[in-house]
């Protein structure tokens, strides 16, 4: 009986290892023309990696697109090019919202992925807020430009049979985001940055949101540039600043990485003891409370794969007010638990308002006034969502790990729904804002 047993589970693992074979989800470069294509009803531009939509209307946006190998290589650096080039040639005449989004587990780069169309409408949307806002406030609006990073979060087409490809692709995120994407997201900081120095009516400013494993890929190539530059926030070495971040902001819905690569980002914010009114968030992280793949089949891969690791207690004191504040972490559950599930490094719980309308144009403007106002614990309503400060850090600390309401995410892909794409939208107009000067050219509440 046994022989029969080994046997037919031979044929199972063989059979299985065939269909894994032949469900392969393609190899290939999905936008291989490279030229600039204006999309109307009569071409969707579906080959090109460079796309102008609705150009000449209030919700026009550019989206281009770069995908990533395996290894986290570029597929073709001449794809990558196109873009930079396109962007940098607008970016010398006009000022620009960059927007990337590096998609997760589940999609890629295809143009009938769900992803695509979905981040193509953030980028419609945001397109008419930035309309509305420049007309409130007498200037030029700043072109709507998108990234999006198309990678093989999908290695396995079948339904069901899909879900094993979970650790496989965490470690291919971990490629495409110590690999492939940093260099693409300095040079398109560079862009951004092209104008500023000429004194433009409104600077161009850079966005970079990931998804999933996507947030973990955003993550690798940011994380230490986020520290050296939080670090480096005494400009000139003579007054204390604002922290400054990795381009204007950094945005990670449903992230699959481990609570303890947070941890020194955690601590290096916390070790500041207040922050201006002037202050605007650098890393915002937004994790579901019923997101089952980070917070169940995570942390099971984690045990097995962390199972011979030697562990101890993490004891941390931080300032909070006239108080000292103590933390202390065990070692493993913080690396066995995904950055969005790990309750002693959440900051703040976002809920929605279940009475509200969408958010105004005239909110929007004055989000600046209101986010400098937050009190410790106080809970602040922005148009159909609530965002709750926790008391675990200090108000404005520029780095929220935000634990969200099922009724806003649902679960681990639901992250585009209008409610918490309203809530995003509000965090880069808020990133997005130009500080005002004093009549001396420094910016306004900053102290020795």
């Amino acid at each position: 009986m046994g022989t029969v047993k080994r046997k037919l589970l031979l044929i199972a693992a063989v059979m299985l290892s065939i269909l894994l074979m032949i469900s392969h989800a393609p190899d290939e470069i999905y936008r291989s023309e490279y030229s600039l294509c204006i999309a109307d009803t009569s071409n969707n531009c579906n080959k090109h990696n460079m796309q102008w939509h609705n150009k000449g209307k209030d919700d026009e946006y550019m989206l281009g697109f770069v995908e990533i190998n395996d290894q986290g290589q570029m597929r073709d650096r001449a794809q990558m090019a196109a873009i930079l080039d396109h962007y940098y040639t607008v970016a010398a005449q006009d000022s620009l919202l960059i927007t990337v989004y590096v998609h997760g587990w589940q999609h890629n780069a295809s143009p009938d992925d769900s992803n695509v169309a979905s981040f193509s409408g953030y980028l419609q949307k945001l397109s008419l807020v930035e309309a509305d806002l420049a007309k409130r406030q007498n200037r030029p609006p700043r072109k709507i430009a998108g990234v999006y990073v198309g990678w093989r979060g999908q290695s396995v087409e079948i339904p069901g049979l899909n879900l094993i490809t979970f650790w496989e692709r965490k470690s291919t995120a971990l490629d495409v985001g110590y690999l492939g994407i940093t260099e693409l997201f300095l040079k398109l900081e560079e862009i951004s940055n092209v104008r500023n120095s000429w004194s433009p009516p409104i600077k161009s400013r850079l966005i970079i949101m990931g998804h999933s494993f996507g947030g973990q890929a955003v993550y690798g190539a940011t994380a230490q540039i986020l520290a050296s530059r939080f670090i480096d926030s005494r400009e000139h070495k003579t007054v204390q600043d604002d922290a400054k971040g990795f381009g204007d902001l950094v945005v990670l819905l449903n992230p699959a990485f481990e609570a303890l690569r947070y941890l020194p980002l955690h601590d290096l914010s916390n070790s500041r003891c207040s922050y201006f009114e002037s202050q605007r968030p650098r890393l915002a992280i937004l994790t579901s409370e019923t997101d089952y793949a980070t917070k169940l089949a995570f942390p099971a891969g984690r045990f097995m794969s962390t199972m011979f690791e030697a562990y101890g207690t993490i004891e941390r004191t931080f300032c909070s007010g006239k108080h000292k504040r103590e933390l202390v972490l065990d070692e493993g559950d913080a690396d066995r638990t995904t950055v969005g599930h790990f309750d002693p490094l959440i900051s703040h719980e976002l809920t929605p308002v279940l009475v509200a309308e969408s958010l105004s144009i005239e909110a929007y403007d004055n989000i600046d006034n209101v986010w400098g106002l937050q009190a410790p614990g106080a809970t602040t309503t922005y148009g159909r969502t609530a965002l709750k400060h926790l008391n675990r850090t200090e108000p404005r600390n520029p780095y929220l790990n935000i634990r969200v309401s099922p009724e806003l995410i649902a679960d681990h892909g639901d992250i585009w729904r209008d409610e918490i794409q309203e809530f995003i939208r509000l965090l880069v107009v808020l990133a997005a804002h130009d500080e005002a000067l004093d009549e001396g050219g420094a910016v306004a509440g900053k102290g020795d």
